[in-house]
């Protein structure tokens, strides 16, 4: 096919306001992800797109079951259930009990 440019798992892209820093999830209008290095803002940085990963900002106080929508605060701060005011992430691709503070996510 004479017009794919790429696989999309991965994108390198400009880092936003503020910077990055490895493994933090990423919002760049509608492109979610994970950054795969610490970058300044406006240095290229790689987001992964694809796959699950573990994140160490899970809402305490929440379980996740399989499946369920997992949203990240306005703020950046946690993952949640909450659509209201945040971003669509992924799905939790495991359970997670409400005592838990991590939690697997397989973006979507």
């Amino acid at each position: 096919m004479k017009n794919y440019v790429q696989p999309g798992d991965v994108l390198t892209v400009a880092a936003p306001s503020g910077g990055v820093v490895s493994g933090a999830a990423v919002v760049i209008g509608n492109l979610r992800g994970f950054a795969s290095a610490t970058a300044a803002a406006g240095d290229d940085v790689a987001i992964a797109r694809s796959g699950v990963f573990s994140t160490a900002i899970k809402a305490a106080g929440v379980a996740w079951a399989v499946g369920d929508l997992i949203y990240l605060k306005a703020d950046g701060t946690e993952f949640n259930k909450t659509a209201s005011g945040n971003t669509l992430f992924g799905f939790a691709s495991e359970p997670a009990d409400s005592a838990a503070t991590t939690g697997k996510i397989c973006l979507t």
